[in-house]
């Protein structure tokens, strides 16, 4: 059987149960010859990560457990051959520099099937001496729709205002970049199209070039492979007449500050923060600009923001994830009610107006709670941790 027909017999397998065992072609010593060959396997398994580590086995995570997947654990020759084949022939020179690694790495099977990872390579300690750990997300191969992911109404309603800026947050591995993809393919097949979109990502992990868009051109930009900061992205951006901006990551001042900018030309822009909730979402980004700016830039922020979505990925009952979601859509009532609040009351003020005008975590934990979908237990820890987190 080749790839390709093997693939697909895997994705086949999917609403079942599903036996993980060890990969069975396992050689005595990974070459570059078989790295693509194993990770293609781990697809087949469902994997949504790998991770191959110095001194350990591989390990694939299904629906949020992990799984041994090899007999023998990775040394360093077989380190090498992972990294130089999905970097290069400097990834170790580049580690041994003290640098992580961020990159998308693309298996093609045939002319009309390929699969898109997003990988992290870093340096690591392992049993008192050099070692590697290597992660790989398994990323679809076209966006889903957000029918797909189950989208409330009123976010998709609220999702492509005329021009501003919208955040989407969430801790690490909470599906902010997939929220941001199916927005982008609803952008993308609306009928008056995305127009000029640009986006700057790092790495790329989505493309669209299956989506079917008559009114709209996409670029990817990646970070820093292509341009060296997300900030300088937005200005290189303003230098190109887009209609919609993606910025992988608003972290900084000058992220945020040419954000702002941006929205406040006419430009919608979309990005993510490393944020849990909207009021502490709002908090992170006023504070990265110093005391002497601060009201002034805060001021800006608020006249510009549109929405902010906060996103968790949560165990599913009987196996799988569910996505919760935090939002505030910021009309003009929401946004001249802060406006017209102390700054310093702007975090408190801003939960209760989610509270009163969005949906709280709290409210859509309930939910999936009162429907069988999570446990007691992640309830109470989901709606125990958004509360505890805007009162810091």
């Amino acid at each position: 059987m080749d790839h390709g027909t093997a693939l697909a017999a895997g994705q086949g397998t999917q609403g079942g149960t599903l036996e993980v065992d060890m990969w069975p072609d396992e050689p005595p010593r990974i070459r570059i010859e078989v790295v693509d060959d194993l990770i293609l396997w781990c697809v087949l398994q469902r994997a949504s990560d790998v991770t191959i580590q110095s001194d350990r086995q591989t390990y694939i995570e299904i629906d949020g457990k992990l799984f041994a997947v090899t007999r023998r654990s990775i040394d360093s020759a077989d380190i090498s051959a992972f990294v130089t084949k999905m970097y290069g022939l400097d990834a170790m020179a580049a580690l041994t520099a003290g640098k992580d690694l961020d990159l998308s790495y693309e298996i093609r099977v045939d002319r009309n099937t390929r699969f898109r990872f997003r990988v992290n390579i870093t340096a690591i300690m392992s049993k008192g001496r050099d070692g590697v750990c290597i992660s790989l997300r398994v990323l679809p191969n076209v966006p889903p729709r957000m029918s797909d992911l189950g989208i409330e109404p009123e976010l998709v309603d609220a999702w492509a205002p005329r021009q501003g800026l919208v955040f989407v947050t969430g801790p690490t591995g909470s599906g902010k970049t997939t929220l941001l993809a199916a927005g982008t393919r609803m952008l993308i097949e609306r009928p008056s199209g995305a127009g000029k979109m640009l986006t700057y990502e790092a790495p790329i992990e989505y493309v669209y070039d299956q989506i079917i868009g008559p009114h709209s051109i996409i670029a990817q930009t990646e970070i820093p492979r292509n341009l060296p900061t997300f900030a300088a992205g937005v200005r290189n951006a303003l230098r190109r007449k887009p209609n919609v901006i993606l910025v992988g990551e608003a972290r900084d001042r000058e992220t945020v500050s040419a954000a702002i900018e941006a929205g406040q030309t006419g430009h919608l822009v979309y990005s993510t923060t490393h944020t849990v909730g909207v009021a502490a979402t709002v908090r992170r980004l006023v504070s990265v600009f110093e005391t002497g700016e601060r009201l002034e830039r805060a001021y800006a922020l608020m006249e510009t923001t549109r929405l902010i979505v906060t996103q968790a990925l949560v165990p599913r009952v009987g196996g799988g994830r569910v996505a919760l979601r935090e939002f505030l859509i910021f009309d003009e009532h929401v946004r001249d009610h802060l406006l017209n609040t102390p700054l310093e009351s702007w975090t408190l003020e801003t939960q209760n107006l989610v509270e009163k005008y969005g949906k709280t975590m709290q409210k859509s934990a309930n939910a999936a709670y009162q429907e069988g979908l999570i446990d007691r237990r992640h309830y109470l820890l989901l709606s125990r941790g958004f509360g505890e987190e805007t009162d810091r």
